[in-house]
């Protein structure tokens, strides 16, 4: 006789009905697409970050932009004509003389590289400034305002074009001569001549900002 198959009343322990199949792993060729989606995905973050950390941020804020002042605003003209204008009737008066030569140049704006003038105007515009914040009569002290504002904001944008992201910039040989001289004038002329130099000597300042902004159409 034959004996039947053997039956088991209770399922064995490596069978387990209650839970999925596991499905097969995954192709390498799958496993390398995946791979590089994720790469793509997060390859703009990568960047962005990189970038931040190696640009500063200020940086990448400032611009140089001094197309405005290519064709100076008449009445920004007008109120610089008109405190000169008191200045000299002042100095008139008090027979108050000057030899300081400091804006008498051997040479013209328009023979600098383009880097020279901004560098020229930014070093005119920190004397010009400082000497209109001086002490003045109520008149002189009202009419220097609206100038001051304006060339304090030229100085600003001025400075996102100073070449101060190369260090090994050297300014040329005559701007190194002036801006020695500019120096030495500050530490020997006294106050009042300094003022009168800047003072009369504005528009020349002024027409040195253009010729800046016009980079290499100022001839």
């Amino acid at each position: 006789m034959k004996q039947g198959k053997e039956v088991k009343l209770f399922p064995s322990t490596s069978a387990q009905p209650d839970c999925p199949q596991l499905s097969s792993p995954p192709a390498p060729a799958l496993v390398s697409t995946m791979l590089c989606l994720r790469f793509i995905l997060l390859l703009p973050l990568v960047v962005r970050t990189c970038l931040g950390a190696a640009i500063p941020q200020d940086a990448l804020k400032r611009r140089c932009s001094l197309s405005k002042y290519q064709f100076l605003v008449p009445h920004e003209l007008k109120a610089v004509q008109k405190m000169k204008e008191h200045f000299e009737d002042i100095m008139l008066l008090s027979g108050h003389q000057c030899n300081t030569r400091l804006f008498h140049r051997k040479w013209s704006t328009p023979e600098l590289s383009v880097p020279d003038r901004v560098m020229l105007v930014e070093a005119e515009l920190d004397l010009t400034i400082a000497m209109l914040g001086l002490p003045a009569a109520p008149r002189l002290t009202e009419l220097r305002q609206q100038p001051l504002a304006f060339l304090s904001q030229a100085r600003e944008d001025l400075r996102g074009c100073v070449p101060t992201e190369a260090p090994s910039y050297q300014p040329s040989k005559k701007l190194r001569h002036w801006l020695q001289r500019l120096q030495v004038a500050k530490e020997t002329e006294t106050a009042g001549c300094l003022e009168a130099s800047a003072i009369l000597h504005l528009f020349q300042v002024l027409s040195d900002l253009r010729c800046a902004a016009l980079r290499d159409q100022c001839t």
